[in-house]
């Protein structure tokens, strides 16, 4: 997606959502859905549209884990990292799923397959631990399990 065609469509979503009460957090929703992440050339347009300041707009998107600020890989794989997960064993996974993709601190493999993200809460509370890939919730997942599912994905 070139730059004015991001941009004209953060317009568009501006527009949408500028006289709904508390519009700043389903906007964010509604960027990163269209383009897969909240760019930082967004922000200035968001702040005017919304009359917020620049600060107040990035102090949200970097507050939430949920918002990108940029582009995923090919694949999302999202590591539950809340209580419940850790009590079953949430921290090994995270650490065998950062070893297994060669990325210590999670991020995005540099050949773009796939991104590793924590999460706190994706409500596999009684199935701990939970992952999930591409926005497919899975439970009770192990290392063997989670490196066949990475496996079926190519990552």
């Amino acid at each position: 997606m070139t730059d004015e065609t991001t941009m004209a469509t953060v317009h568009r979503l501006v527009a949408a959502h500028a006289q709904q009460p508390g519009a700043l957090l389903p906007l964010l929703h509604a960027v990163q859905e269209a383009l897969e992440h909240v760019p930082d050339a967004a922000v200035p347009a968001i702040a005017e549209g919304l009359n917020l300041s620049r600060a107040e707009v990035h102090g949200v998107i970097t507050y939430y884990h949920h918002f990108r600020r940029t582009p995923p890989g090919r694949h999302v794989l999202q590591v539950c990292r809340a209580e419940s997960c850790q009590a079953m064993g949430a921290d090994a996974l995270w650490a065998h799923a950062c070893s297994r993709l060669g990325m210590p601190e999670g991020g995005t493999r540099a050949d773009g397959a796939v991104t590793l993200e924590p999460v706190y809460c994706l409500g596999l509370c009684a199935m701990s631990p939970a992952v999930a890939l591409d926005e497919a919730p899975r439970a009770r997942m192990s290392a063997p399990r989670l490196d066949a599912l990475l496996h079926e994905v190519g990552a």
